[in-house]
């Protein structure tokens, strides 16, 4: 039954590359963000509306 159920799974490196596909655009958002917070000058920052994370 177990060997059914693991037929149907892609192969490993499927499995990471969708991993990847969803971990670096998210990092680089999150690491933007921060770059935005810790950089913008203060007339930015007002005029954007910048929602702060917790």
């Amino acid at each position: 039954m177990w060997t059914h159920f693991l037929g149907l799974l892609p192969e490993p490196i499927v499995i990471v590359y969708t991993i990847f596909a969803f971990l670096v655009p998210f990092v680089i958002y999150k690491m933007n963000r921060k770059l935005h917070q810790f950089g913008d000058p203060p007339w930015k920052e007002d005029e954007k509306g910048v929602d702060e994370d917790p």
